[in-house]
């Protein structure tokens, strides 16, 4: 009789276990594509440098699969739940890309404003298309301000500690 008891008890905690497993996966969701996201990130480069952060302030929210961030820390965060944490290296090619060489062009320094004609100030030009991108003087000469249009993280190892703080499932 003792030993069935300890089986029956042994088996009613693991049953309990269970329930619960199963309720805490249905509370918190993994991230998959179409899943609202709240997430808390630090980005340091590979000196150690804190290069952004939103600790203490509003979680970054997106939704998993649209590529409103960038496509390795995406990829990184699949399959995580709320109060995951993790270290995510993201190399340059699932970041920002290379650095593109042919990505610098030439222009009058008519076209910008004469407070902002100093090697590394960073501006924000705009296609015909309308679409917004940062722009940063690399040299300036007499007559022309040469610009670079990489991003500035363009050829960059990242390095994201980040916190799930929340996940809605998609609706389906």
């Amino acid at each position: 009789m003792k030993i069935a008891g300890v089986i029956g008890l042994t088996l009613a905690v693991a049953l309990g276990a269970a329930e619960a497993q199963e309720k805490e996966t249905a509370v918190s969701p993994a991230i998959e594509n179409g899943a609202k996201v709240r997430l808390e990130y630090t980005l340091k480069d590979d000196g150690g440098k804190v290069l952004d952060s939103n600790k203490g302030r509003d979680p970054l929210t997106y939704t998993q699969g649209q590529k409103q961030i960038i496509p390795g820390l995406e990829q990184a965060l699949n399959g995580m739940r709320a109060g995951d944490e993790k270290t995510v290296t993201v190399k340059p090619v699932d970041a920002y890309g290379e650095v593109n060489p042919n990505a610098v062009t030439e222009v009058p320094k008519e076209m910008l404003p004469p407070d902002a004609l100093k090697v590394g100030t960073e501006l924000v030009a705009q296609s015909q298309g309308g679409d917004r991108q940062i722009v940063r003087i690399k040299e300036v000469r007499e007559k022309t301000v040469v610009i670079d249009l990489n991003h500035p993280l363009a050829g960059k190892t990242l390095f994201f500690d980040v916190k799930v703080l929340g996940v809605e499932s998609p609706k389906k």
